[in-house]
C-alpha cells in the first residue's frame, strides 16, 4: 500500500475573523476526521503547522534565511496529513471525505519509496 502526503493549504488569514466558537467547531471537524482515517488504518500522522515560516536559499555557498510567506502569496501551508492508501484515487477520495475543501485546497502527493 502507498503512502500519500496530503498537503492543506488555506487562503492567507482565512482564521482571522473566527470567533471561538467557530475555531472549536473547526478543530472538531479535523478531529473526526482524523479519528475516522485511524480507525480504518489510515492516518500514519499529521500536524497543524504553526505561523512562523521561513524559506532558505543557498546561493554562492552562503545560506539565506527570509521570511515567508511572501506577501504575494494568496495561500499559505496550514498543516498536512500522511495517509496509507490503495491508490491515487483513494487518497483523493480519502481526502474528499475531510473537512478541508470547505476553507482550502489539498495537494496530494505520494511518498516516494
Amino acid at each position: 500500500m502507498a503512502k500519500y502526503l496530503l498537503l492543506l493549504h488555506l487562503p492567507k488569514d482565512v482564521d482571522a475573523e473566527l470567533s471561538p466558537a467557530e475555531m472549536q467547531a473547526i478543530i472538531q471537524k479535523y478531529s473526526n476526521w482524523r479519528e475516522r482515517l485511524s480507525r480504518e488504518g489510515r492516518f500514519l500522522g499529521g500536524h497543524k503547522l504553526g505561523a512562523d515560516r521561513r524559506v532558505l536559499r543557498r546561493d554562492n555557498g552562503r545560506v539565506s534565511v527570509t521570511d515567508g510567506p511572501y506577501g504575494e502569496a494568496k495561500e499559505v501551508l496550514a498543516g498536512y496529513f500522511l495517509v496509507e492508501a490503495d491508490s491515487y484515487e483513494h487518497a483523493v477520495a480519502l481526502a474528499t471525505a475531510g473537512p478541508h475543501l470547505d476553507r482550502g485546497t489539498v495537494e496530494i502527493r505520494e511518498v516516494d519509496h
